[in-house]
This record gives structure tokens, C-alpha cells and sequence, in this order.
């Protein structure tokens, strides 16, 4: 078995929003965003997401209330064939192949798909659970969550990351989990805009290191930026928008730790939930 992950970034739907709420210096006009996720073919563990984006059961929910409220902030576009278990399908993997989801945060455009993956355990830091499954109503859409897109039984198949003391090339991160357990899939955690969202970097070259110049590793970095450029940049999103994080000061933390550790890996990939992914590189393994 290569000692490596095979990384394929996928589109679930689309959100709609204005770019100057998104980028600075974009234009007062509507954007359509994709509602990312991935695929990570690891050697060992079969085909494991980095969350779900949207499915139908999310547009179901923006016609009832609350729902309806999220739907009106955040129009969503999903065209017939685009849910994850849908693509999946595609490619020959059924959802009772899929034993393990890794969730970034439980926004609504990351855990849409939960339902769809009936055998799955879901991989993720417990404090944003712990912080958003007691909300309901408009208490709930108000931060993104729609309790209806998890399954009832979440919990007893939720596995909680343990965090530790990080690797040295996972600086300037002092704590990091490794998911499996093989070095192959690291998560850090990077919360702000959601409680206990994570960011992950993953090994997709047999040997690459951490403490390199990237090459061979891929960031899979979520919602701690709407873009790729900006995230490598360091940049800010526009003031106005922050007003919808969990906590805008652990947010900017968050997306400066991750730029800081870009700036050590150069040669990483980078993808992130709302922007086209980077290109994967030449030594990007093929499981």
C-alpha cells in the first residue's frame, strides 16, 4: 500500500454572496461560491470526505422555518446530480463504502450530507459540537446550523479528535491530531469562524515531510478563508463580514497561523471550501 493519500476536491452546490463581503476591494455584486468537500483515498481506511457540502435535504430545510431565514442570507444552488453521495456514485463508491467523514465544522454547507453516509463515523473536534447542537430555531440559523442535517444518532458515532502536542513542522500550531493515527492526515485546530473547526494537511507524496518545504503535502484549510490568494496573503476578510463569525478574534488568529505555516510549506497545495483548489502538484500520490 502507498504510504501516501490521494487528495480529490469535489463541488456540492453553491452559495450565493456579495464579493465585497468576501474580498477586499471586491465588487458590490452577487457571486456564486462552491460548496466544496473532498475526497481522501487513504491507503488503509477506503474513501474517507472532508465534509459533505450541500444536499437536498439543506434546500428542503431553507422551505420550513427557520430555515427559511439561512436560505434568504444565503441563497443555495444544487443542481441534480451535485450531492456528494450522488458524485460518489459516480466514481463506483456507494455510501456504505464510506466509513469515515472527517467534519470541518457543522455549517450547514459542510454537513449537508451526513444523512447520505449511513455506515460512517464522523471524525471531528467535539467543542463545536459542544457549542452548537444545543442551539435551536432561530438561535441556531443564526450561526449557520441546521440541527435537522445531522442524524440522530450523531453522537454515538462522532469519534472526537484528540489534540497534542504538535509535530515541529506543524508550527506555529503547539497542538495537532493525527486522524488515524499513521502520520498520513494531521488536523489542527483553527476555530473563529465556527466553534471547532479544524484544518487539515495531508500527506500525498510516499515520504514527504512535514518539516519540508511543503512539497507533497496538501492543506485542506475549510472556511478560514474565502480564497486561496487570501489565505496565503494573510489577508483579512472585510470588517463588515465579521460580524458573522463565532469569534472574529480567533478567526484572524486562526487564518494568520495557517498563512504563517504556508509560508514555511510554499510547495503545499492548497484548497479551501469557496474558491477554485490549486492544481495538484507532479508528486501528488495516487492511491
Amino acid at each position: 500500500m502507498p504510504e501516501a493519500v490521494e487528495v480529490i476536491p469535489l463541488v456540492a452546490g453553491h452559495c450565493l454572496n456579495v464579493a465585497a463581503l468576501t474580498d477586499r476591494g471586491g465588487r458590490w455584486r452577487v457571486r456564486a461560491y462552491p460548496a466544496g468537500f473532498a475526497l481522501l483515498r487513504h491507503p488503509t481506511r477506503g474513501p474517507v470526505l472532508f465534509d459533505t457540502g450541500y444536499s437536498a435535504r439543506v434546500v428542503a430545510a431553507m422551505r420550513r422555518w427557520p430555515g427559511w431565514v439561512y436560505g434568504v442570507v444565503t441563497p443555495v444552488r444544487l443542481r441534480p446530480g451535485e450531492a456528494a453521495a450522488e458524485q460518489l456514485a459516480a466514481l463506483g463508491i456507494q455510501p456504505h463504502d464510506v466509513r469515515h467523514v472527517i467534519v470541518s465544522h457543522l455549517h450547514a454547507d459542510h454537513v449537508g450530507g451526513l444523512h447520505d453516509f449511513p455506515r460512517a463515523r464522523f471524525v471531528q473536534d467535539g467543542r463545536g459540537a459542544h457549542a452548537l447542537t444545543p442551539l435551536r430555531g432561530v438561535r441556531a440559523v443564526r450561526r449557520a446550523f441546521l440541527p435537522e442535517l445531522l442524524p440522530d444518532d450523531v453522537h454515538a458515532r462522532t469519534d472526537a479528535l484528540r489534540f497534542t502536542a504538535a509535530p515541529p513542522g506543524l508550527a506555529p500550531f503547539p497542538h495537532a491530531a493525527d486522524v488515524f493515527g499513521d502520520g498520513l492526515i494531521h488536523a489542527l485546530p483553527v476555530p473563529g469562524h465556527a466553534p471547532g473547526m479544524i484544518a487539515l494537511v495531508v500527506r500525498t507524496a510516499p515520504g514527504a515531510a512535514l518539516d519540508g518545504d511543503g512539497t507533497g503535502l496538501t492543506l485542506l484549510a475549510a472556511d478560514a478563508a474565502w480564497s486561496v490568494a487570501a489565505l496565503r496573503r494573510g489577508q483579512d476578510v472585510p470588517a463588515v463580514a465579521r460580524v458573522a463569525f463565532w469569534d472574529a478574534a480567533q478567526e484572524r488568529a486562526s487564518a494568520r497561523a495557517l498563512a504563517a505555516w504556508l509560508e514555511r510549506h510554499p510547495r503545499a497545495r492548497v484548497i479551501v471550501s469557496h474558491d477554485e483548489p490549486e492544481p495538484a502538484r507532479v508528486d501528488v500520490a495516487h492511491a
